[in-house]
């Protein structure tokens, strides 16, 4: 064992999903039941594997573990500031686990940095690389307050300039697929030896010599056992996993050898559903029966520093059989998907975006001149602004690089420079050319970033590139005859999506007539700032005028408005808005307004708007993706209400001939199966809602449901149910002590394994396992003593642990 170690890697990334221009992840429907796939990933996965289960014989949980202590891992900075607002707990784990690791693994954490937004290093430009690796490792010392030792480049796609970079940087090693290796040789001297898949030893890490002097650590990971987690059902047996682990060494001991995986890290649970716990069930298996000793790859360099030379296949990758390929032609390599499908359109993507990169250039330098010291070193340093976006932050970045003292405007043409340059990184990002087809939503991801760069060189440097690049983007032809091209694909889902500060005043003016703001709030990256505000009401129809300063909280530009905004009961609004308009004006403006309409006179009152503003209808389709779904809720509930009410009267009233015809195997008339469903979805629904259900009317319900042949719900009373567990499991959290509150999560817990329908109990699962394994012993001593609520308390934790399947202290 001691000349025995295993290390195993999980690349865990997602792409960069914000809207450019809110820089908000808006609601994403193929995620459901999640808002978006962020959040419906890091749940299945980065929170799963933060608590992980590990499992006794029976099937409960026994302790809740950390696995990001064990293994090796680095998490994209692309996905890391989404988690550390949107998954706290996680995102703190993460960090706690790297520290945790440090001392495990004799001062070298587990953490590896990534290369910022996962761009294809060997097809960039020399300037972007180096802003690409240094970002990726200032990220990383921001959150994990220390020096990288090694990083993960994106889709192990590597060239010799990029593995010079990262050494000059400080960067010790990358990991490899066994394929990227040409030829290796002993340190010592001797003959080159052809490597690549299944020649090359995966069992010692290897030194690459650079063209600079400067050497690069690397390993090359197990190909064979690498591919059975990602695509053999692996993960499917704890044990199963480690046994094969354990089949990478060879029978006899010839001195100390590593055996070492890579995968995405999404395996572990998102791929694969319960792949956390076999990656913990194979880690607990390893350590307890002493079949190797765990290990970093920091820690395994320090202690086997390489014994052989290493010559890599420059622009190959792991996930591209044919190099790069992947990421500039229609080299074959796709998701297998879409048969019939080409991916000719990669190569006039990439050339468009090269393109347009590079037609921004000169007038990036030209701009920056009597502004910034360096423009090129200022956008390497911007990384400190991206990490913290705070005030003093992005004071200090200011006065280090610009060349004089900047007044405001000339300090928001400095960060637009800034945003601009990173969104022409963005663009880059690889996952636009990975999958089938050009309207995937992560391809439609970067042109959105493009036309965020296109949207700021005209603002900043007065000229339009839009047309020219459009006349690129054509030749990317979509598998999709409806879309055409990358033309009819950036005019359908990427123009309308663009915005400026007179779009988010008219958000707010809209809004604002369903929502109340502070006099100071947000809106997703702006804030605003109410100067005037007035609103009216009649009935369903509404009324605002006012002024209202809107600020980007990004480029710090600003511009007020001055609006009036009618909504009449529908989907449709009458919007007005200036960006002047005179307080003597303004006054006679709402008074002709509140005239108007406390007179009910609707004609008027659009007149007068009309007269004072240029007035447009929007739709509310105008909101932003989330708010318009919440407001158009709101004003859909009575339609909604009335529609419901409707298919309840259908139903009662025929009930009986309902069941009938199920029971006689006739078919249901298509209006009263509907109206069964509509009826009894609902009553279930709102019987599992609320602070807690009504217990003695869903048996009744589930019954009545399936004597009428009703379709239940599944996914969506799932959901219901869920909430409200964690909702009960998170008011008992708070008060461990209240045995009545215990007793009825224990009620609804068995109620949750009675349903005909999946309820996700992870969350419940968690606070439940922690509120025994916290209190059990206080309360078995008080128990003891003779105290009579302990008792109840013991007794009721003691149903709690086998409802949630939690092994008792």
């Amino acid at each position: 064992m001691s000349d025995r170690y295993i290390c195993i890697h999980g690349h865990f990334y997602q792409p960069p999903r914000e809207n450019p221009w809110l820089e908000f992840v808006e609601v994403q429907d193929s995620a459901f039941p999640y808002h978006d796939w962020n959040e419906r990933i890091s749940a299945e996965c980065y929170a799963a594997n933060a608590i992980s289960r590990a499992l006794d014989q029976q099937g409960r949980i026994a302790r809740l573990v950390n696995n990001y202590a064990r293994i090796s891992f680095n998490f994209g900075p692309t996905v890391l500031p989404w988690m550390q607002h949107h998954a706290p707990d996680a995102y703190q784990a993460i960090l706690a686990a790297d520290k945790q690791s440090m001392e495990r693994f004799s001062g070298h954490g587990c953490a590896l940095a990534q290369a910022y937004n996962h761009m294809i290093l060997p097809l960039a430009n020399s300037r972007d690389k180096y802003t690409q690796i240094l970002w990726g490792i200032r990220d990383f010392e921001y959150r994990f307050q220390r020096k990288p030792e090694g990083m993960w480049l994106p889709e192990t796609a590597v060239d010799l300039e990029s593995l010079d970079m990262m050494a000059q940087l400080g960067i010790d090693f990358v990991v490899l697929a066994p394929r990227q290796a040409q030829r290796v040789r002993a340190l010592s001297g001797g003959d080159w030896q052809q490597s690549g898949e299944g020649a090359i030893d995966p069992g010692m890490p290897y030194m690459a010599l650079l063209s600079s002097d400067r050497v690069m650590n690397v390993f090359f990971y197990d190909g064979p056992i690498s591919r059975a987690v990602a695509f053999e059902g692996l993960l499917n047996n704890g044990e199963d996993f480690a046994n094969r682990l354990m089949s990478g060494f060879p029978e006899n001991n010839s001195g100390p050898r590593l055996v070492h995986i890579a995968t995405d890290g999404e395996s572990y649970g998102h791929h694969h559903r319960g792949g956390e716990m076999a990656l913990t069930r194979a880690l607990d298996h390893i350590e307890s029966n002493h079949l190797a000793k765990l290990t970093n790859y920091g820690q395994y360099l320090e202690e086997h520093p390489p014994t052989h030379e290493v010559e890599i296949i420059e622009n190959s990758s792991w996930s591209c059989i044919h190099g790069i390929e992947r990421w500039k032609s229609d080299c074959g390599c796709n998701s297998g998907g879409h048969p019939g499908w080409n991916q000719a359109w990669r190569a006039p993507l990439r050339e468009a975006m090269d393109w347009l990169r590079d037609s921004v250039t000169p007038a990036f330098e030209q701009s920056a001149q009597g502004l910034i010291k360096d423009p090129w070193g200022a956008r390497n340093e911007y990384i400190d602004v991206l990490v913290d976006r705070s005030a003093e932050r992005v004071g200090q970045f200011l006065s280090r690089h610009a060349s004089r003292q900047l007044n405001q405007e000339e300090e928001t043409t400095v960060l637009k420079l800034m945003e601009l340059q990173r969104h022409a990184m963005l663009m880059y990002t690889s996952c636009g050319w990975f999958f089938d087809e050009l309207s995937g939503i992560e391809t439609v991801q970067i042109i959105q970033y493009a036309d965020r760069v296109l949207q700021l060189a005209d603002q900043l440097f007065g000229r339009s590139y839009e047309v020219e690049f459009l006349d690129r983007l054509e030749l990317a032809k979509s598998n999709i005859d409806e879309l055409k091209n990358g033309r009819g694909i950036y005019e359908r889902f990427v123009r309308s999506a663009k915005l400026d500060l007179i779009h988010v005043g008219a958000h707010f003016a809209m809004s604002s007539l369903f929502a109340e703001y502070n006099e100071r709030d947000c809106i997703y990256s702006y804030s605003v700032a109410t100067e005037n505000y007035r609103r009216f009401q009649a009935g369903n129809t509404k009324l605002a005028v006012g002024r209202v300063k809107v600020t980007s909280e990004v480029t710090y530009e600003n511009t007020t408005f001055w609006f009036g905004v009618l909504h009449l009961g529908d989907h449709n609004i009458t919007y007005g808005i200036s960006e002047y308009l005179e307080p003597p004006k303004y006054e006679a403006l709402v008074k002709e307004l509140s005239e108007a309409f406390s007179s009910a006179d609707l004609p008027r009152t659009l007149h007068v708007l009309d007269e004072y503003f240029k007035t447009s209808t929007y739709a509310l389709t105008s909101l932003f993706s989330d708010e318009r779904r919440k407001i158009l809720g709101m004003i859909m509930e009575p339609t909604l209400k009335e529609a419901q009410a409707a298919y309840d009267t259908v139903y009662e009233h025929h009930a009986p001939l309902i069941s009938f015809l199920k029971g006689a195997g006739t078919p249901q008339p298509k209006v009263l199966s509907l109206a069964a469903d509509m009826c009894l979805n609902t009553k279930l629904g709102n019987a599992f809602a609320g602070d807690e259900p009504e217990l003695q009317t869903v048996k009744p319900l589930l019954e009545e449901a399936q004597l009428a042949g009703v379709a239940l719900d599944a996914t969506r009373l799932g959901l219901v149910l869920k909430i409200t567990i964690e909702r009960m499991a998170e008011r008992l959290f708070e008060n461990p002590g209240d045995y009545l509150s215990m007793e009825k999560l224990n009620n609804t817990a068995m109620l949750a394994r009675s349903v005909p329908f999946e309820v996700n109990l992870w969350k419940p699962q968690t606070l439940c396992f922690k509120i025994i394994h916290t209190y059990w012993q206080e309360f078995k001593r008080k128990a003891a003593q003779g105290d009579n609520d302990a008792r109840k308390w013991i007794r009721n934790a003691t149903l709690l642990a086998e409802n949630f399947s939690v092994q008792l202290p």
